[in-house]
């Protein structure tokens, strides 16, 4: 395989990729990196003028971005966003699941109703997305799906608990999906990330942002391009013969 044919493998031209989440952190980094790769993007989190700043940005950029208000916690929501990426582009290739809430409370301490929310972000929103897409993604010669989860899955989840339930969920529901998928040629993997310098991050408080980096053995945070270079081999052609793994992005965080 000579240069040219292995840059082709991580070619996203003509390619349509949803990225929840996608205004800010790890999601903007994902949509301008597909971007940067040919693709056409949608950029969907909750705040519309968030979104279609981060579109703005994308087309200085030489790419092309769309950005849809999206809250995904919202099943008619995650129906308008599949809506309005095929109005806007024809189609569904890629479909990127990173919006999570970080809302988390001690055992003995969580309600039904913080229960509720999490899940509904972090575990049914995964779910209900590539399900609406579903028609789409069939057609689709290149069909991948990306779930961001979380490399705290692999640890004891002290004090994440709820949060991380719902990630751990989102992993089951990678391997359930790749594997009911696979005739229909559709990918499905799952990307989790460590400690990444993102805003989710910087809101914890100094000692717990030690906490996160203890045993940590490169001794810093990730950056969001980091993880989005990941994502780009997951959506890409240059995964072809992957599908039902996670892939695990974390410095040295956790081990296997």
């Amino acid at each position: 395989m000579d240069r040219d044919q292995l840059m082709d493998r991580f070619d996203l031209t003509g390619r349509v990729a949803i990225v929840t989440g996608g205004s800010r952190g790890i999601g903007r980094a994902i949509a301008g990196s597909f971007a940067a790769m040919g693709a056409k993007v949608v950029v969907a989190s909750r705040k519309a003028d968030a979104c279609d700043q981060a579109a703005a940005e994308i087309g200085a950029e030489g790419g092309t971005a769309i950005g849809l208000a999206t809250h995904v916690g919202d099943l008619a929501d995650l129906e308008r966003l599949v809506a309005g990426t095929v109005e806007a582009f024809g189609g569904v290739d890629i479909v990127v699941n990173n919006a999570a809430n970080a809302l988390t409370q001690p055992i003995g301490s969580i309600t039904a109703e913080a229960w509720q929310k999490s899940t509904d972000t972090n575990t049914r929103a995964g779910l209900f997305l590539v399900q609406h897409a579903l028609p789409h993604l069939r057609e689709s010669r290149h069909a991948a799906v990306v779930h961001l989860v979380s490399c705290g899955i692999f640890t004891s989840g002290y004090g994440m608990a709820m949060y991380l339930a719902g990630k751990s969920a989102l992993l089951s529901l990678t391997r359930s999906m790749a594997a009911e998928l696979a005739s229909s040629q559709i990918r499905v993997n799952a990307l989790a990330p460590g400690v990444i310098d993102t805003d989710m991050v910087r809101a914890n408080p100094p000692e717990v942002q030690e906490l996160m980096l203890a045993g940590q053995p490169m001794g810093r945070m990730g950056t969001p391009d980091e993880i989005a270079t990941a994502a780009l081999f997951l959506a890409s052609d240059a995964s072809s013969f992957m599908t039902g793994q996670c892939l695990v992005v974390d410095g040295g965080q956790t081990t296997h």
